[in-house]
C-alpha cells in the first residue's frame, strides 16, 4: 500500500505540473542519465528499425450490419504513435485500429467507420496536428477516439509534465467537439526483449510514472484510460518471439490483438455499448472506487485495467475519485477493411505523412 501511494503521489505531481504549465519532474540525476543513454545506445545495436510503412486500415467495418439499421455507421477516430498506427504488421486487418473497428462493428452491430491519423515516431507534440486532420470541418466528429501515446516521449525525454499537458490539450478538444475518448496509456518500455538492467529497470520506471500521470490528466477532463503497460510485460517477456514483431520492439499481429482485447470492452462502453451488469465494480476482480491518483498508479502496475470517472462519488478528501475496473477480456475478429472515400479523404494528409 505504501508503495503504490507513493507512485500516486508522484502521478499527481505531474499532473498538477502539466495543469499549471510546469517543466516536469526530474526523473533521474545526470549520473544516471549518462549511463541511461549508454545503455540505450547498446540496446539500439539489438532492437531492430523498422522504415516500412504501417499498413492502412482507413476504412467501413461491419458492413454486414448495414442491412439491419437505418442508423450511420459509427465513427472511430485512431491518434497516437506507431502502436496506433500498426508499425510491425504487414496487413490491416491486424492493425489495432482495425481489430477495434471490427470489434466494435461487432458489439453495436452497425457499421465502424475507421479513420487514422497516427504517425510513426509521433510524440505528443503531435496530437494537436492529429486532432485538427480527425476534427475535419467537412465531416462529422468521432463518436469515439483512441489515443495510444508515449514511448517515444520517454524515449525522447520530453519532461514528463509536458507531454501530460499536450495529451491534456488533445483531449479536451475532442471532448469539446462531443467525442468520447479513450487512452491507452504508455506502455511498459521495460519490456522490450533486448534492453538489460539497469535501463530495462529505469524505462519500467518512466513508463509508468507517465502513464499514471495521464490517467490522472484524462479521468478528469471526462476521458477513459486503460493500461498498457504490464499487459504489454510480463506476457511479452514470457512470450517475447510471438508478441514482438520482426523488429523486436514494435507488437506482432498476436501482440496488438493482446491490446485490442485490453481496449475493446472500455470503448463499447464509453458508447453505452457494454453490459450494464459489467459497468458495476465487482469486489471479487478487485475492483472499486478510488482517489485518481491512487487508481491510476494501481493501474499502471497492472494491463487491461480501466479508470474512469466515479459519478456516484464524485470526490472526496483527497479530489476527484474514480472506478478502477479489470474487464475481463473478450477476443476481437479479424476483418478486411471496405474502402470508403470519405473516410479516406478525411485522413489522407495523416496516412501520407506516416514513416518510420
Amino acid at each position: 500500500m505504501a508503495g503504490s501511494m507513493s507512485r500516486a503521489r508522484v502521478a499527481r505531481r505531474i499532473a498538477t505540473a502539466a495543469a499549471f504549465g510546469g517543466g516536469g519532474i526530474s526523473l533521474l540525476g545526470g549520473a544516471a542519465v549518462g549511463l541511461l543513454l549508454t545503455e540505450a545506445r547498446l540496446a539500439k545495436r539489438v532492437v531492430g528499425g523498422s522504415g516500412d510503412v504501417p499498413p492502412r486500415a482507413d476504412g467501413r467495418y461491419g458492413s454486414a450490419f448495414a442491412h439491419r439499421t437505418d442508423e450511420a455507421p459509427l465513427r472511430l477516430g485512431f491518434l497516437g504513435d506507431s502502436t496506433a498506427a500498426g508499425q510491425g504488421v504487414r496487413r490491416a486487418r491486424e492493425t489495432p485500429g482495425a481489430l477495434l473497428a471490427s470489434g466494435l462493428a461487432a458489439v453495436a452491430e452497425r457499421p465502424v467507420k475507421l479513420v487514422n491519423v497516427a504517425l510513426s515516431g509521433a510524440k505528443s507534440d503531435d496530437l494537436d496536428r492529429q486532432v485538427s486532420l480527425l476534427l475535419n470541418p467537412a465531416l462529422p466528429p468521432p463518436d469515439v477516439a483512441v489515443l495510444m501515446i508515449g514511448a517515444n516521449d520517454v524515449t525522447r525525454r520530453m519532461p514528463l509534465a509536458a507531454s501530460v499537458r499536450l495529451l491534456s490539450d488533445a483531449v479536451r478538444r475532442l471532448r469539446a467537439a462531443g467525442c468520447e475518448v479513450v487512452v491507452g496509456t504508455c506502455p511498459d518500455l521495460g519490456s522490450v526483449e533486448p534492453v538489460y538492467q539497469p535501463l530495462r529497470w529505469l524505462a519500467r520506471r518512466a513508463s509508468r510514472q507517465l502513464a499514471a500521470a495521464q490517467t490522472i490528466a484524462v479521468v478528469d477532463l471526462g476521458g477513459r484510460t486503460v493500461s498498457l503497460g504490464d499487459l504489454l510485460g510480463p506476457e511479452f517477456e514470457a512470450r517475447p518471439r510471438e508478441l514482438f514483431g520482426p523488429d523486436n520492439f514494435h507488437p506482432s499481429a498476436e501482440g496488438y490483438a493482446t491490446a485490442a482485447m485490453a481496449l475493446l470492452p472500455t470503448l463499447c462502453a464509453s458508447l453505452g455499448l457494454w453490459p450494464e451488469a459489467d459497468e458495476q465494480p465487482d469486489a471479487r476482480r478487485g475492483e472499486g472506487f478510488l482517489p485518481v491518483a491512487q487508481a491510476a498508479a494501481e493501474a499502471a502496475a497492472e494491463g487491461g485495467t480501466e479508470v474512469t470517472a466515479a459519478h456516484a462519488v464524485s470526490s472526496g478528501p483527497r479530489g476527484r475519485w474514480a472506478l478502477l475496473k479489470r474487464r475481463r477480456r473478450h477476443p476481437v475478429e479479424q476483418e478486411h477493411p471496405q474502402e470508403d472515400s470519405g473516410a479516406a479523404a478525411g485522413a489522407a494528409e495523416g496516412a501520407a505523412g506516416r514513416g518510420a
